[in-house]
């Protein structure tokens, strides 16, 4: 485990914000990621506002749709690079 350092948080970003930037990068309104995942835009409102927490599963779900890793949007903001070994 040598060659691994720890995460650290390198940004304030929350898993709300992240869901709402990725969503905004790729162009898609509230309600048209509403229809690709099946979540109600008004809960992918609430999380966008940090007004109802993530979660796993919908995490997974927003990912897919996304198309990101769902540790980018439940862990957004943390530098999980390994350097290598010298």
């Amino acid at each position: 485990m040598a060659e691994y350092r720890k995460a650290k948080r390198t940004v304030e970003v929350s898993p709300g914000e992240s869901v709402r930037i990725l969503r905004e990068l790729q162009q898609l309104s509230q309600n048209e990621l509403a229809k690709l995942t099946g979540i109600p835009q008004s809960t992918i409102s609430a999380i966008e506002n940090d007004r109802v927490r993530l979660g796993v599963e919908r995490a997974k779900v927003l990912a897919r749709a996304l198309r990101c890793h769902p540790a980018v949007l439940v862990f957004p903001g943390w530098d999980v690079g390994v350097e290598s070994a010298a």
